[in-house]
């Protein structure tokens, strides 16, 4: 079997499901998580499924995916706005990476508009609540198939 694809969640993302549902839907990370495996099963790879509140946390799984990875999708949550320490981490990356967002940051705050990950990212998948992830592991595993 091929290298796994990595996906990461950041902060606040465990309380998916109880956490402003009108905004991030009614599906928790377990649902995620199911959902992730199953797409990436049908096009043949694993997943390693993790979520942090800790930035450096999400940098050491980043640095990790490095040489254990097949590809890599990212939900920032809001460390994607703040975090230079992760794009640092992410431009040492030669695999695919997919952001990854439950809302449409577009559409929110102005802050929002504009992410970090984004100048890493090879694409980004948002606007689609739980489903965003499963577009995100599918476009990992199309790139990986190119």
């Amino acid at each position: 079997m091929p290298k796994p694809i990595y996906v990461l969640s950041g902060p606040n993302l465990n309380l998916l499901g109880t956490r402003e549902p009108e905004i991030y839907g009614h599906q928790t990370l377990d649902d995620v998580r199911a959902l992730c495996e199953a797409r990436a099963k049908a096009r043949g790879y694993g997943v390693v499924f993790r979520q942090s509140n800790h930035e450096g946390q999400l940098v050491d799984w980043i640095q990790e995916a490095r040489t254990d990875a097949a590809a890599l999708v990212l939900n920032p949550a809001a460390y994607g706005h703040t975090s230079i320490a992760i794009l640092d981490a992410l431009k040492m990356l030669s695999i695919p990476v997919i952001e990854c967002h439950l809302s449409n940051p577009a559409a929110r705050e102005a802050f929002r508009r504009e992410t970090y990950v984004s100048l890493a990212a090879t694409g980004v998948v948002s606007g689609f609540g739980a489903a965003s992830y499963e577009l995100a592991v599918e476009a990992a595993a199309g790139l990986l198939a190119r």
